[in-house]
Order: C-alpha cells, then sequence, then structure tokens
C-alpha cells in the first residue's frame, strides 16, 4: 500500500499536533491528494464559513503517488475555502515539499484555527511541533527559507511559507515553496496568513513503504516515463522550451488577451517569448534563459531557470536579483505581459521575482494591473490615485506597482484585492476578466471556445488547469477538435475535467496528460494503492470528485449566475486573426454541458447523478 496512513492534525488555537489514521474507506473513493482531502475539507467546513476565519481548515495533501519513482510523483496540493474566490480551493505545487512530506510519513496536514501569534510547523519524521515565527513575521519567502534552513542546521529542509503579501491580506497570495514552486491560485496563501502560520519547514528520512506490488509499479512507472520521453510535447517542446513555447503559438491563433482583453493579439508577443528568452542580449552578451529545471521525480523538466540583465532599469537597485532563479512560465509571461501590453521581457521578469519573493500569483496580479491601466485610459483612475501615469504599455508602470503590492503600500493595497473587487469600486465591474473572481489564465475564449466553458464552469475559479482544452483545440491532444465551433465542447470539457481530478489526486503533474491518458496513469495507480483500480473506478472517482467540488459551492451560495463569462468576451467580437469577428459561445455551451453533467437547468447535481457517484 503506497500510502503511509497517517494525518497530522495541527489545532493553531491550542498549539497542539496530533496524529491520526488515514480514512482508508474514502482513499478507496476519493483516491488521494486533492480528491480526499477535499472530502475531508467539505465534511469538517460550513460552505459559508469566512475565508478568513479560524473556523476556515487549510490542508496541505500528498497524492499515492508522491515521493515514489513515478514520473512528476513531487505533486501535492492545498485545499481550502478561498480568499479570493470564496470557493472551493485546490491549488497544486511541484518542486520537493510534497515528496518531502511523504518521506517523514505524512498524508497530509490539517491546519485549524489561528494561532495568538505568528509560529511554523517544524516537522522531522513523526516529530512535529509549532514554533514561534515572530522573527520571520515581515519576512519575504527567500529570505524566510534561509532563515529556517540555517536555524535548523540542515540544508535540505524543505519549506513551504508566505511572503509579506500573504501577511498583508493580498487576496491571491500564494504558498511558495523550494524559492519558486507555488501553490499559486485562489489565495491559499492568504488563508494560511490569517491563520497566522508563516511556514512549514519539513525533514523526512523514511522514504515511501507499503507498495501493494513493487514489481508491477516499477515495470508500469517505467513504461509511462517512456511515453513522455517518446512524445513530442513531454519529450521535446517542454524540456527545450517550457510552457513558453505557447507564446508565440496562441498568439498566431488569435487566442492571446492582450491589454485586458481589448484584443486576442499582441504585436510584442515574439519579445517575450521562450525564444526570445534564449537569445542573447546585446548588453551582456548573454541570455535570459540559463538552463532548464525539474521537480521532484520528473523527467519532463519544464521549469526556467533565468538570470535578469543586472544593467536595465528596473533591478538597479536590487542586487539579490542579479542571480539565477525561477524563470518565466508561459502563463506569468502573459499575465505581466500582453494582457498589459507590455513587452519588455526583463522588466517581465523582475515582476515575476518579485511574484516569487514575496509569494503572490502573477497571473492574479498581471490581469488586475491589466484592468487597472484599462480604468487609467478611461480616466477613471487617475496618475494621483496611483501614484504614477500607468498606461498600457508602461514596464515602469508595472515594476512599481508590483513592489507596490508586494508591500500592501499605496495602490498596491487595491491591487491585492483583485480586479473583481477593483473594477466594482470604480463603477466599472464589467472589466474584470474573471470568473467567481478569479482572473483569466492565457487563452481568450473567443479565439478557443471551450477554454471559456472551462473557464465559466471551473470549480475554484477561471483555471485553464482544471480543463485543459488547449490540449484538444490546438495541439491535437488526444484528438484535434475545431477551437473556433461550439459542437462537442461539453462532453469534451467534462472528459478533461474528470480525468484532471484524477490525476490532481494521483500526486503527478498534469503536464503529463500531453502524453499519457487514463491508461498509462491506472497501471501505476493499481500496483501502488491496495484495492482494485480500474479504468471505470477511476473515471467515477474523477467524477464524484468534481461533482463534491461542485456540491460545496452550491452550498456557498454560488449559481448558475456563477458559470459565466464578462459581457466584452460575449458582445465584443474578436479583432483580429482566425476568430475575427466571434465571441464566446457560452451561452449555448453551458446548459449543453449541464445536461451531460447530469445536473439540472440550474447547475444543480440531480438526485440520479449524486445516488449514482455515492455523493
Amino acid at each position: 500500500m503506497a500510502w503511509t496512513r497517517k494525518i497530522l492534525r495541527v489545532d493553531l488555537t491550542n498549539g497542539t499536533c496530533k496524529s491520526e489514521p488515514l480514512n482508508m474507506k474514502l482513499a478507496q473513493e476519493y483516491l488521494g491528494q486533492r480528491g480526499l482531502a477535499t472530502k475531508y475539507f467539505v465534511d469538517e467546513v460550513d460552505p459559508k464559513v469566512d475565508p478568513l476565519s479560524p473556523a476556515n481548515k487549510l490542508i496541505m495533501a500528498t497524492g499515492p503517488l508522491t515521493g515514489t519513482p513515478a514520473s512528476t510523483g513531487g505533486r501535492y496540493s492545498v485545499i481550502t475555502k478561498g480568499a479570493l474566490t470564496g470557493a472551493i480551493a485546490c491549488s497544486n505545487s511541484g518542486g520537493y515539499f510534497g515528496a518531502e512530506m511523504k518521506f517523514a510519513g505524512w498524508d497530509m496536514i490539517i491546519f485549524e484555527g489561528k494561532s495568538p501569534k505568528p509560529v511554523y510547523l517544524s516537522v522531522e519524521d513523526d516529530k512535529a511541533e509549532l514554533r514561534d515565527a515572530s522573527h520571520l513575521w515581515g519576512k519575504t519567502v527567500w529570505q524566510t527559507e534561509e532563515i529556517i534552513k540555517k536555524s535548523h542546521q540542515d540544508p535540505q529542509v524543505r519549506v513551504c511559507s508566505i511572503g509579506r503579501s500573504g501577511e498583508n491580506g493580498v487576496l491571491y497570495a500564494c504558498i511558495v515553496n523550494d524559492l519558486h514552486r507555488a501553490a499559486g491560485r485562489s489565495g491559499v496563501g492568504t488563508v494560511m496568513g490569517s491563520k497566522n502560520l508563516k511556514a512549514v519547514a519539513l525533514r523526512g528520512t523514511r522514504g515511501v513503504a507499503g507498495m501493494k506490488d513493487a514489481k508491477a509499479f516499477m515495470k508500469a512507472a517505467t513504461a509511462a516515463k517512456q511515453v513522455l520521453k517518446d512524445n513530442a510535447v513531454t519529450g521535446q517542446g517542454l524540456p527545450a522550451f517550457g510552457t513558453q513555447v505557447l507564446m508565440n503559438v496562441i498568439n498566431e491563433m488569435g487566442a492571446l488577451p492582450t491589454r485586458n482583453h481589448r484584443d486576442v493579439q499582441f504585436e510584442s508577443a515574439r519579445k517575450i517569448s521562450a525564444e526570445a528568452m534564449a537569445e542573447k542580449r546585446p548588453t551582456d552578451g548573454k541570455s535570459n534563459l540559463v538552463t532548464n529545471a525539474a521537480c521532484f521525480g520528473c523527467t519532463i523538466a519544464c521549469g526556467r531557470v533565468s538570470k535578469i540583465d543586472a544593467t536595465h532599469f528596473s533591478v538597479v537597485n536590487k542586487p539579490e536579483y542579479w542571480g539565477a532563479t525561477g524563470g518565466l512560465e508561459y502563463e506569468a509571461a502573459w499575465a505581466l505581459g500582453a494582457a498589459n501590453g507590455v513587452g519588455d521581457l526583463e522588466a517581465l521578469t523582475f515582476a515575476n521575482m518579485i511574484c516569487n519573493e514575496d509569494g503572490y500569483d502573477p497571473i492574479s496580479f498581471g490581469a488586475t494591473v491589466g484592468a487597472a491601466m484599462e480604468l487609467y485610459d478611461l480616466g477613471i483612475l487617475t496618475k494621483e490615485q496611483i501614484g504614477m501615469d500607468a498606461p498600457f504599455g508602461s514596464a515602469e508602470a508595472l515594476c512599481k506597482l508590483a513592489e507596490m503590492t508586494a508591500r500592501g503600500e499605496g495602490f498596491g493595497k487595491e491591487l491585492g484585492l483583485g480586479s473583481k473587487r477593483l473594477c466594482a469600486k470604480y463603477g466599472k465591474p464589467e472589466l474584470s476578466m474573471s470568473v467567481k473572481g478569479q482572473e483569466f489564465p492565457a487563452y481568450d475564449s473567443r479565439g478557443i471556445q471551450g477554454m471559456g466553458l472551462t473557464y465559466a464552469t471551473s470549480n475554484r475559479g477561471a483555471c485553464h488547469l482544471r480543463s485543459y482544452t488547449v490540449a484538444s483545440e490546438v495541439l491535437g491532444i488526444p484528438v484535434k477538435t475545431d477551437p473556433l465551433v461550439t459542437e462537442g465542447k461539453a462532453d469534451l470539457v467534462k472528459a478533461f475535467q474528470d480525468a484532471t481530478s484524477v490525476f490532481d489526486s494521483a500526486g503527478v503533474c498534469v503536464f503529463t496528460t500531453f502524453a499519457w491518458t487514463l491508461a498509462d496513469l491506472q497501471p501505476q495507480l493499481d500496483a501502488a494503492c491496495e484495492g482494485d483500480w480500474t479504468m471505470e473506478k477511476l473515471a467515477l472517482v474523477g467524477e464524484r470528485i468534481w461533482n463534491m467540488e461542485r456540491q460545496f459551492n452550491n452550498a456557498a451560495g454560488f449559481t448558475a449566475k456563477d458559470d459565466d463569462l464578462p459581457p466584452r468576451l460575449k458582445t465584443e467580437p474578436a479583432k483580429t486573426g482566425p476568430a475575427k469577428g466571434l465571441v464566446s459561445g457560452i451561452d449555448k455551451m453551458r446548459p449543453e454541458y449541464y445536461k451531460v453533467r447530469g445536473w439540472d437547468a440550474n447547475g444543480v447535481p440531480t438526485k440520479e447523478t449524486l445516488s449514482r457517484l455515492g455523493l
């Protein structure tokens, strides 16, 4: 059995740490990580709870393949009620923290209540204790990790923490591990900060024991790694170019949201692309990209390590940014770049470093800046209110606003609220490009229709990773579908959503799905976990998880009205590119999706659906 079958329950209010057995009956029904932790969460937390109240809980969870030799088996998730959205939140992170949690013998850590003072959790195998973190409060993620490692006198300690943004209430604050890997969206770091929990420091020496059939597992894992190696995306594209390989592709398709979705193509996309990152700079003869990097157990290695141009305006007073560290991913490059009309690669790298160091989501931040720049362009926001001129395309404004948001100063406080609250405050709620309060990622739903339905129906607010139909609509994986039509997209989105629920719950990276189907994951899970894990069972588990999350949101007050897109995407046709003249067909796709899901016209799962899924 791959699970270590143990949960650490941390009562922050009373300062206690207790071990309890994992509920193996629930593990058979919800697998692990996202599914199992969400089941624990919805059973223990009132859906109406204020996300920032002590009554909200925060769960860090691994999957059955986390820490094993399965490719990309280093994932962990953070489950809570999101500070940004008020919906169910599950943010997934790579790096090495998840594997270390498993090596220490824990499947999950459940945080309850609120500490009366700043603390961090220290875990060394079975030993777990809360320690004073007063000296860490006010420190950045980078500073926090360095201080903890020195105090523990162990460079192998794995740390996840919040930065100043999580302390200051930026509603899209992250939990960052390994300096630049993050449980990044929905404000899970904000919830952590509200509990006066600064960090978790883990050291595990036990490994992962108890495979149901170790020999069969190694055979299945080896075969699955070969599938990744032989695939053009996971074996070639992602290692060479990272996720940034998409910048020019999506731009040419006319689906790159630009200047707060006013446009669908960015004239400077080439300047902020993967190709630009690899080019040698005229200033110092070096490139932005230093190398690629991999998370624990990953054979894809899509991560970027970048080194900024030290002569650039934005880093004159930031020598700590002159070294090599986590580089731009596609979503961050888009949000900090095209979303604001900024075509300066060094400025984007600088702003991204601030997001990493102070722990906040570059997608929500960049998109919120885009909304602010449109408000400025319309004359609704002034130079005096923002503290500077902030036209579309201003790299200087982007960088200054990033620093202000990290520190919670001036207009940075307003940007920290996210675009929904910002735009509503200034009388233009329709300018927030978001669903359920969470900002869109880097795909325009006029040019990729399936992504519009994906955004609208995502349980955690607008998200591409809950149903990456780009794989099918752009890359032809597993089959090619036309991105400009609405037909068949309801079935496509449901299939992606259910499958992704399983991959997230297994403890592996969703990027494997460029090459793997459930048929590649199933033999690994069946060999690792007790019980019979058939394809049919996995399909049912994925659907069960999705509907469970939907039930929580419905109980929290979300309705069919929240499964919608901003008016701009429904009424303002794309101006250029293959989608020119098109708007999103969300109003046609949504009722089809509800029917495919087995939900009623109001988006509520029917009694028959709930009975079939055992909910």
